[in-house]
């Protein structure tokens, strides 16, 4: 079955243009612990799409080790429920495994309206938190209720 990985970018250091903010140092731990969760999971996304913000490339960068590179997306950084639906909607078929890198609110948001029977979101979605998620129809099916949430983790 295929599997989307929802992942709130780790913690961002401030004092730094919104675009342009680099992961804190905690920030970075906590990536590679996302990294090493993954392994220990034996998840490995065959697609990876990252907001063009910095922190977000550095949490999959750091996230990745020796995994797949990541395809930056702009509609990640538009932060809105829709571009997230739209980049997922547009994955080919032939992907088991996408990954999305993203922000809130949009990354919150868009956990909640996937499996809208589990609660597990009512807190928020905080930073280096991973949703994975079991999506039992197509990509380009995938709304309000298609998916069922598997797993959630915050391993930094």
């Amino acid at each position: 079955m295929p599997r989307l990985l929802l992942i709130r970018h780790a913690k961002a250091a401030d004092g730094h243009p919104d675009r342009d903010r680099p992961l804190a140092p905690s920030g970075v731990a906590a990536a590679s612990a996302i990294g090493r969760w993954l392994g220990d999971q034996q998840i490995a996304p065959d697609r990876v799409v990252v907001s063009p913000a910095r922190r977000t490339v550095q949490t999959w960068r750091h996230a990745a080790a020796a995994g797949v590179a990541p395809v930056t997306d702009e509609r990640i950084y538009g932060n809105t429920l829709d571009d997230l639906l739209a980049v997922i909607r547009g994955t080919p078929d032939e992907v088991s495994t996408l990954a999305l890198v993203g922000h809130n609110p949009a990354i919150h948001a868009l956990a909640a309206e996937l499996d809208d029977t589990d609660d597990q979101f009512d807190g928020g979605f905080p930073t280096g938190g991973v949703a994975v998620f079991e999506v039992p129809v197509g990509w380009s099916a995938v709304g309000a209720g298609s998916a069922r949430l598997a797993t959630f983790a915050r391993p930094g």
